[in-house]
């Protein structure tokens, strides 16, 4: 993996005689406050060629507006991920749609270039809502929808906390086509009757199962009861929970349904191994020499508190590595500029907690560190989803105690 781990004696000067050991890490299975062994954060990434999809058909010859086309090229598009390749007709047709797909894999352009297809060629007023679990993830899609909509004169309002009230419903008294927005934010808009949930027709959960876990279900089903003519439902996710089936039942009907990953699987072209954090070492001092090296580019470290996340951050800044941090208790502003930094790597690590490990598109990123172990098995798949992105390879690292 690149990464030598040297051995540490306390009080005692290194000798120059095998002062690295490899981070071969112990594979020791033992139990752990996740409840999840250390063996399920070790494995060996496949060559992409294996699992790799390509689609028959180029961006251009997707039956979309010309229009969409040629914005989807300026973007880099040549062909459609195997998400929005095997959904595009469906949502086309107005079918109710369940899509299940890793991160990465084009979701949100699944669903936005058909969606625009069709607010350019029926009535556009007023249409789609767009429910996304974190505010990350609506400012993405909101930026993502307006460059595959560049110049075709349809509008979108992103609705999410941490931003003026008074501002976003000065802004929705601008007319548009699609509400992008958080179900806080928006169940407050409609509070306080600046949003009138009776005039969309097409209703898009977005991270449905972050949604959930992130306890939106009562919001979800009163934003659904307040869509009288609601005649379109998509649902996206990553994973597939059993004890959402009643709820997705009464939310979708009859729908037509996309299944391209494997069941609770983790992504086959990211590399996962552990460390085993032994006793008298202290997880941060590990994490400074593995971020130290060279090979560490562009380093994504989750910790489960937000506390813990702003420990780490100034225990890295004080030792000289360029560092920021995302949780709930940062204003959005900061929390932008933070992921803006990231993206184009004008600091090295980001620490974060949970909140940055849905949805959110971050390329290149080198390596994903789990400073604590997650909580379960899908946790543990959407935060090594950051890193080995849209076919790219990956290395994700758990520490173990």
């Amino acid at each position: 993996m690149g990464y030598k781990r040297e051995p540490r004696n306390r009080g005692m000067k290194r000798n120059n005689q095998g002062k690295k050991e490899t981070a071969n890490f112990n594979k020791r299975k033992k139990h752990n406050v996740s409840g999840l062994a250390p063996d399920s954060f070790i494995r060996k990434a496949v060559p992409v060629a294996v699992t790799a999809y390509s689609a028959e058909r180029l961006i251009q010859e997707l039956p979309v507006d010309g229009s969409i086309i040629r914005n989807l090229r300026k973007k880099g598009y040549e062909k459609p991920t195997e998400i929005q390749d095997k959904t595009l007709e469906a949502i086309l047709d107005g079918r109710n749609l369940i899509g299940l797909a890793q991160t990465g894999t084009g979701k949100t352009g699944a669903f936005l270039i058909p969606l625009v297809h069709n607010l350019l060629r029926k009535d556009s007023s007023g249409q789609v809502l767009v429910v996304s679990p974190t505010r990350e993830l609506a400012l993405q899609t909101d930026t993502e929808f307006r460059s595959i909509a560049f110049g075709l004169n349809l509008f979108s309002t992103c609705l999410i906390g941490g931003t003026s009230v008074r501002r976003d419903i000065d802004r929705l008294r601008k007319p548009g086509q699609i509400i992008i927005g958080t179900p806080g934010r928006i169940a407050d808009m409609v509070r306080q009757g600046a949003l009138d949930l009776g005039r969309f027709r097409i209703l898009v959960l977005d991270e449905f199962d972050r949604l959930l876990d992130m306890g939106f279900a009562p919001e979800i089903n009163r934003l659904v009861d307040g869509m009288s003519r609601r005649s379109q439902t998509i649902l996206f996710s990553a994973t597939e929970d059993r004890s959402q089936q009643k709820l997705i039942g009464e939310l979708v009907d009859n729908p037509y349904v996309v299944r391209v990953r494997p069941d609770n699987v983790s992504a086959e072209n990211i590399d996962q191994d552990i460390v085993t954090v032994r006793d008298g070492e202290k997880k941060i001092d590990i994490l400074l020499d593995m971020v130290r090296d060279d090979s560490f580019e562009k380093v994504l470290v989750f910790a489960d508190t937000k506390r813990g996340v702003s420990r780490i951050c100034r225990d890295l800044q004080r030792a000289g590595i360029s560092a920021d941090e995302i949780h709930g208790d940062k204003s959005q502003n900061y929390r932008v500029k933070a992921l803006e930094s990231f993206r184009n790597k004008k600091i090295k690590v980001l620490v974060a907690t949970d909140v940055a490990a849905r949805g959110l598109d971050i390329s290149n990123v080198s390596h994903v560190i789990n400073f604590q172990q997650p909580k379960d098995m899908e946790s543990y798949i959407h935060r090594i989803g950051r890193t080995g992105r849209a076919g790219a390879s990956g290395k994700a690292i758990t520490f173990v105690n």
